[in-house]
């Protein structure tokens, strides 16, 4: 069988599977599955057209780092070629984790599992599967790898991982301020002293690199109406736990039944085999089937919040540069009560109250260092001419307070 591939990307046009492993990887069942997981969770009900998956993303990806990686070797890096596949793969299955919705349910279905921690588990089972031909990969994930710029271009503030889903969730959504120069930025990049950097001539690449980060985070990830929806859908999953946990018997499919019957924790995905396989059965279908099944359900609160979603009938939510009162919180609360005829405890499922970050650089986090003509490397931060980079480095914070629409305010 011919494994050596092309993938037509809208992004990038012809994408080339450079080998048999690679090839396998793609085709194995707990990739595939990335195809049935959103990139942007509920995104598509703001806009319309992100209906992309993580499975375009990791692809995606995986073209930028080859990209990457030849222009390291052009410029006299020496990467061998089982290095270089191991990067491919590496972030290839960086995202293999990821649940149902990606990050919208990462801490509610789940709760104190993040999905990197999953990642490198579901890689260490394929690589048992593959007879060891991960190993490489595992070690550039897990930092171990000697060669440590590739780490860098796996998990970074630069890494190949932004580079594309900035690039991919600008295009699917429309939003043109999250435009990147990607293929530039990849071009200016080098390696000084084991470490990536980037070369001066750069830096406004850089530059506008973080100040699209920044926008798509207000624009997009963190768009109020977004926001507002992921937390209809915490509230739907965790009222569904309350019920199932309390004797109710939800129709769902056997694999989702699985977190809904127990509270599992990290060690639970090492110690127990069939944890980990439940969760990899599972995908958003598994999530908007139940869902479907849930908005007859004789629970009232389940019903209506499935219903409301379904609908697109999402709540409503204001965004404040100030916290709001407990006093605040206290009104909407009993608005909620009143409309619904809910106690306290049950009103909890129809408001939401909290805050939204947003730093495009952390000065703190593994730096953005460029590459002098001189041959020094200074912070971005530092070698920077304009105050934008010194700007997008704080951490901005904003409050929202979000209830149904027909509860008035």
């Amino acid at each position: 069988m011919n494994k050596k591939k092309i993938i037509n990307d809208p992004v990038y046009g012809f994408i080339s599977v450079r080998s048999e492993l690679v090839f396998d990887i793609i085709d194995h069942p707990y990739f595939q599955r990335l195809r049935r997981i959103k990139q942007m969770g509920l995104s598509e009900l703001v806009y319309p057209g992100a209906h992309h998956t993580r499975f375009h993303h990791a692809i995606g990806a995986m073209h930028l780092m080859s990209g990457a990686l030849d222009n390291l070797i052009q410029k006299g890096t020496q990467i061998s070629s089982n290095t270089y596949e191991a990067a491919l793969l590496a972030i290839l299955l960086h995202d293999i984790g990821h649940g149902p919705f990606s990050h919208a349910l990462e801490f509610s279905l789940l709760e104190d599992v993040p999905h990197e921690y999953l990642s490198r588990i579901i890689m260490q089972k394929l690589n048992q599967e593959f007879n060891g031909a991960l190993d490489e990969t595992l070690a550039i994930f897990e930092n171990r790898h000697p060669q440590l710029f590739l780490h860098q271009l796996v998990s970074s503030q630069l890494d190949i991982d932004r580079l594309d889903y900035l690039k991919r969730d600008s295009f699917f959504t429309g939003v043109s301020e999250g435009t990147i120069g990607a293929d530039r930025i990849i071009k200016m990049l080098d390696v000084k002293d084991n470490k990536l950097v980037v070369e001066e001539k750069g830096i406004y690449s850089i530059e506008n690199f973080l100040s699209a980060r920044r926008l798509m985070y207000w624009q997009v990830y963190l768009h109020k109406t977004g926001v507002s929806a992921e937390k209809m859908l915490i509230s739907i999953i965790n009222r569904a736990k309350y019920l199932v946990k309390n004797g109710g018997n939800l129709l769902m499919s056997d694999p989702l039944k699985v977190f809904f019957q127990n509270r599992w924790q990290v060690k639970d995905f090492e110690d127990n085999p069939e944890v980990l396989t439940a969760f990899l059965a599972i995908d958003d279908y598994d999530i908007w089937g139940a869902i479907k099944l849930w908005v007859n359900n004789a629970d009232p609160i389940l019903s209506n919040l499935c219903g409301m979603l379904l609908r697109r009938e999402l709540f409503k939510i204001t965004v404040s540069t100030t916290p709001f009162t407990p006093k605040d919180k206290e009104r909407v609360k009993k608005k909620v009560m009143k409309q619904y005829g809910l106690s306290k405890k049950e009103a909890k499922y129809f408001y939401s109250s909290g805050q939204l970050t947003n730093s495009a650089y952390l000065s703190t986090d593994q730096k953005i260092m460029i590459l002098s003509k001189e041959g020094e490397v200074k912070d971005v931060m530092e070698a920077a001419d304009l105050p934008n980079i010194k700007a997008m480095s704080k951490m901005v914070r904003k409050y929202y307070l979000c209830w149904p629409k027909d509860v008035n305010e």
